[in-house]
């Protein structure tokens, strides 16, 4: 998908075969999501489902409130993947519980999808959301003081453009966001004529004017980059390029590399059924802990 290395290579003898094999494992994972949320214990949060953030169909996120709020009780902001045109909230119950039951509470979003929608809609959502909660969190019982941004795949590069867009957004909680988590996101490559996203983005818009990697200024936040071992979708380089981007910029950037997993499996391994057989919730709760601290 966004692997340079591969992606010529690619385009030339199997595009449209590698674009059926994408969307094929996204169902598959659609029909492993939702085993994994039946399967997912309801003890230790409360879930409060579709709230509305905005106007719009798939402006709604769900909120998973924990039982046992940590110290400032952080807010966690979940965005999913999808290559922009697939992907909906309801099959990411396992990572609002995953750390609710960890003493977080965790809105996750919907947004709206390609080819319906084109950047920067996706990302005008999110901050759409974010603004929402600050309004309303006395009547949604959280805070927002100590907000951690993590998405996989799309969702990392949507939480990342929040922060690092060509026009500033006004974010209420921007002082507030204490770390960005990105899982396996792709920051920096060339959309242009990809078979799996070019439906994401207007292709007469150069990508240097478009991804996160080029709009990184200098802050206080702390940034997770999580890279699964054996991802076939999106190439190592997107997380390499964007790690020493931020150094360059003076900012706190971690990269971290999650054994035996792949594009999909790095996020469903955070599930209650699987995190003890990978790295992936460990290494996220390792970074909450080190960012959250006063």
């Amino acid at each position: 998908m966004f692997n340079k290395s591969e992606y010529w290579i690619k385009q030339l003898n199997d595009t449209v075969g590698n674009a059926k094999d994408f969307i094929r494992d996204f169902r598959i994972y659609d029909v492993g999501s939702y085993a994994l949320n039946q399967l997912t214990p309801r003890e230790g949060y409360t879930l409060h489902e579709n709230i509305a953030y905005g106007l719009k169909a798939r402006h709604r996120l769900d909120l998973f409130k924990t039982h046992k709020p940590q110290l400032n009780q952080p807010l966690i902001i979940f965005v999913h993947g999808g290559a922009w045109t697939h992907g909906d909230k309801s099959s990411y119950r396992f990572v609002g519980e995953a750390f609710a039951r960890e003493g977080y509470d965790v809105a996750v979003i919907n947004y709206h999808l390609a080819p319906q929608y084109i950047f920067p809609s996706y990302v005008d959502d999110l901050t759409l959301a974010l603004n929402f909660l600050s309004l309303h969190q006395q009547k949604l019982a959280i805070r927002t003081d100590n907000v951690v941004l993590m998405g996989h795949s799309a969702g990392a590069f949507n939480v990342m453009s929040a922060v690092y867009h060509p026009q500033q957004y006004e974010l209420q909680c921007r002082v507030q966001i204490r770390a960005i988590i990105g899982v396996a996101g792709p920051y920096h490559f060339d959309y242009k004529g990809d078979p799996l996203c070019a439906e994401a983005f207007d292709q007469s818009v150069p990508f240097q004017q478009v991804m996160p990697y080029y709009f990184v200024a200098s802050n206080s936040i702390k940034h997770y980059l999580l890279m699964a071992e054996n991802d076939q979708i999106v190439g190592h380089n997107n997380t390499e390029d964007f790690d020493r981007v931020l150094k360059e910029k003076g900012n706190h950037s971690k990269m971290i590399v999650i054994p035996r997993t792949g594009h999909i499996t790095v996020m469903g391994s955070v599930s209650s059924l699987f995190n003890r057989y990978f790295e992936t919730k460990e290494q996220i709760l390792i970074s909450l802990e080190e960012a959250l601290k006063p």
